[in-house]
């Protein structure tokens, strides 16, 4: 990796689903997703994002077996 690319910055963004995702400071979010306020290095979301997001299925899926239940 690039000393560039190592010292830019991220943040982490959310969509609807509770699915997570880097995407780039300066960058408009990405439609569908919410900046949730985290920034740092890529690494450093990556962690915060690993600490989180602790069951990978969209938020519909979770709710639809709650249901069934």
């Amino acid at each position: 990796m690039s000393d560039s690319a190592r010292e830019e910055r991220y943040k982490v963004v959310v969509n609807h689903e509770e699915q997570y995702s880097v995407w780039r400071i300066g960058l408009d979010d990405p439609p569908g997703w919410r900046d949730i306020g985290v920034e740092g290095s890529r690494d450093d979301c990556l962690a915060y994002i690993a600490a989180v997001w602790t069951d990978m299925r969209p938020a519909s899926l979770r709710r639809a077996m709650q249901a069934d239940r």
